[in-house]
């Protein structure tokens, strides 16, 4: 996958995938990029697998040299930092853009070597110049996340499934909707939910009910106040 110094200063233009599974963002994305002059669209889908798939059949001339990756889908596993290092390894720049960004998940998916973050509430100029700046080997991230990933001291470790179930039962899901959403039992929804509130009291964060819990992850910039 990885493009060579020659093969970026001769092409005419720059090649960008998508990973969206919100039909409307992929389609403004696609968009906004498609715009750019210099940049194109060489693939869009839903999911990270799909992607991995698309990539591991596209011929040189397609591959991408840079993937704009949401990093959660409403069913399904969030994007697994280890296959995202993998692409990273192999010579691919990753721009995270993502609603549920949390620090938790922002910090394992740096620790895969992303080049940049942002949030889809950012602006379209910041959008463009993130992707301009991953492109160039730059490193971007909101100063907002930069923030939260600096106090996060007191936070209890979730786990992804965990940090998932709580933000989606913060946003307001019922427990037979968060299991729907991660595609699991609603009792394997209740036991990580049970596990989250564990882990918030042992850090002296104590969480029993749902307007707490969505108190604590509002805290832990898991979730937005006006969600």
């Amino acid at each position: 996958m990885s493009a060579g110094a020659g093969d970026e200063q001769s092409a005419d233009f720059w090649r960008v995938a998508i990973v969206e599974d919100h039909l409307l963002q992929r389609r403004r994305t696609e968009e906004l990029i498609g715009a750019q002059s210099g940049l194109r669209v060489v693939c869009s889908c839903e999911t990270l697998p799909d992607f991995v798939q698309w990539v591991s059949r596209a011929n040189a001339m397609n591959r991408p040299h840079l993937l704009i990756l949401d990093l959660a889908v409403e069913r399904g596993p969030s994007a697994d930092p280890e296959q995202v290092k993998a692409l990273v390894d192999a010579g691919l720049r990753v721009l995270v853009l993502s609603a549920l960004a949390s620090p938790v998940a922002v910090r394992r998916m740096i620790r895969a070597g992303v080049g940049g973050v942002l949030g889809k509430r950012d602006s379209e100029e910041d959008i463009v110049e993130a992707v301009w700046t991953v492109l160039r080997r730059g490193h971007w991230i909101t100063p907002e996340l930069a923030g939260a990933m600096a106090s996060d001291a007191n936070r209890p470790n979730l786990s992804d499934q965990e940090e998932r179930a709580l933000v989606l039962y913060a946003s307001g899901l019922t427990l037979d909707g968060v299991a729907a959403a991660l595609n699991v039992k609603p009792d394997t929804a209740k036991k990580y939910l049970a596990r989250v509130k564990d882990k918030y009291a042992a850090v002296g964060r104590p969480a029993r009910t749902k307007v707490e819990l969505g108190r604590e992850a509002m805290r832990d910039g898991l979730v937005d106040l006006d969600e």
